[in-house]
């Protein structure tokens, strides 16, 4: 993270992944130096680098074989296809786009074990931090946050999961089972409920700590796990109780949100922090398995293919490699709705990108159908360029996970499903309203109808569509022609190392 050293020595990740039984004899040796964890969590100082390494997770991408928690929740869905050089480049996503995946997908396992590594180390600044300071007591209520959050990751694409909240000794690696969906829900209420009390709001914190949990923060991850419970009632309380708050807002322009000017901005409840102030090069990028870096390489990996990309002049968005490419039917959504602001915010026709004066030289390049994607996009002003620092290797754009606009729209749906339509329809037009479109005045299933669609076009490209398609039941329905399959597609499978070493039972059809 940027404002304070990660814990590394310290914290010990090893315990938690169901995955390293076969270390068991090293990884009880004693480190030399190492302090006994009832001594390390004893000072504030202590206490915030912990924290830090449970947030650090969040940024465990690369490091983790190219597991990127975003491409594995963007790729099922209809928005966008793998991509890359060709057929066989980073088959790990290649395969979640084309749902050909199976157990021994690698970026489903490095998904499971990001989540996981996150959970042990949050666990560990709960159950080792006494909350004797208000400082301390808020490092606990991010744990706990976090720890919440990671769990709604794995819920929500596995199912049921192993609901580990205290160190797990390796003898008890495989008596560790799955427990049901809503058990681990229950705990991320709980988590949830307990952290807003000692949570300060957004505006409290200074420019440097923007990236932490606020009570904003975890009633917008508490109303959203209340609407995929169904429990619509809850949901609208608490996310009206975000809206009210009057600490945020939509940013004037939707192209604004996404810059790196408009990081934690006043639409910004939750995002995870990179930086480019690592300037890193070809020869000091911290390339290799378990090894964190500071910026975004995904950026890269998802700018428009360099081979055959050539940008506008003018234009800031350069090349990249490939992948995380716009299916033919998102652009067509926004032309059908007449969603012009949004569009050239979120993707360009290559008709679009020749008019302006770029190029593109491969019609057949592999995963590409005529689009471009501008979202998250490979700009030159959101990385580092001074110093010898590489372009592609800095990215700093941060992801955001919970924004204003979100939460307008899941109250707007937790209004709806509960009887107060009108409250809803206000809330999807402050949406629309921003993006120049008219005003809707609908109800019933048109209305249904039209948050479905506004949740499409607001928030593509940011990883929510396959998970709001699953929770709707209309999977099955819409990305039938992408490969999926009823009864299965609905959760990616348990990772075919958790089912042999922790003896885990396997989600249906795999």
């Amino acid at each position: 993270m940027k404002t304070i050293n990660k814990l590394s020595t310290l914290i010990m990740v090893a315990l938690v992944g169901f995955t390293f039984q076969s270390c068991e004899d090293f990884l009880e040796q004693e480190i030399p130096g190492r302090a006994p964890v009832e001594e390390f969590y004893s000072t504030e100082e202590d206490v915030l680098q912990a924290t830090t390494a449970a947030y650090d997770l969040l940024q465990y991408h690369f490091s983790n074989g190219w597991a990127s928690p975003y491409l594995v929740k963007t790729l099922p869905s209809d928005e966008s296809n793998a991509g890359g050089s060709s057929l066989g480049d980073q088959p790990g996503y290649q395969t979640l786009d084309n749902y050909t995946f199976d157990s021994n997908n690698g970026a489903i396992l490095g998904y499971w074990k990001m989540a996981y590594y996150g959970i042990y180390r949050a666990n560990l600044v709960i159950n080792n931090t006494e909350p004797d300071t208000d400082l301390k007591e808020r490092l606990i209520a991010e744990a706990k946050c976090l720890r919440a959050y990671y769990y709604f990751e794995l819920v929500t694409m596995f199912g049921d999961v192993p609901l580990v909240l205290n160190e797990v000794p390796p003898a008890e690696y495989s008596s560790t089972p799955r427990v049901a969906a809503s058990e681990v829900y229950a705990q991320i209420v709980d988590d949830l409920q307990s952290a807003i009390q000692s949570l300060p709001p957004k505006s409290a914190y200074g420019a440097g700590e923007k990236f932490r949990w606020s009570s904003g923060g975890a009633k917008a991850l508490l109303g959203k796990t209340y609407l995929y419970l169904e429990e619509w009632t809850n949901a609208a309380s608490i996310l009206d109780e975000v809206i009210n708050s009057g600490e945020y807002a939509l940013e004037p322009y939707y192209g604004q949100i996404f810059t790196k000017e408009h990081e934690f901005g006043m639409e910004s409840i939750f995002e995870v922090q990179f930086i480019s102030e690592e300037a890193y090069n070809w020869g000091n990028f911290p390339w290799g398995e378990g090894r964190f870096q500071e910026s975004n390489i995904h950026i890269q990996l998802m700018g428009p293919r360099g081979d055959f990309y050539q940008a506008a002049p003018g234009d800031s968005l350069m090349g990249g490699w490939g992948f995380n490419v716009p299916e033919p039917s998102m652009y067509q959504a926004f032309m059908d709705a007449g969603d012009v602001e949004r569009r050239i915010n979120n993707l360009m026709s290559e008709e679009e990108l020749r008019a302006m004066g770029g190029d593109w030289t491969n019609p057949d390049a592999y995963g590409y159908e005529g689009y471009i994607r501008r979202k998250y996009g490979t700009y030159s002003g959101e990385t580092n360029l001074e110093g010898g620092a590489v372009g592609e290797l800095n990215y700093a754009t941060n992801f955001r996970i919970i924004r204003y606009a979100d939460v307008l729209l899941m109250a707007a749906e937790a209004h709806i499903r509960d009887g107060n339509e009108g409250t809803g329809v206000d809330y999807i037009n402050d949406v629309r309203d921003r993006a120049g479109l008219a005003p809707i005045d609908l109800s019933g299933q048109a209305l249904v109808d039209a948050l479905i669609l506004e949740r499409q076009l607001e928030l593509a490209f940011e990883g929510h569509r396959f998970r709001d398609l699953v929770r709707w039941g209309i999977a099955d329905e819409v990305l039938a022609s992408e490969g999926f399959q009823a009864g299965k597609h609905e959760l990616l499978p348990i990772p075919i190392a958790e089912v042999r070493v922790a003896g885990l039972t396997q989600n249906p059809g795999y």
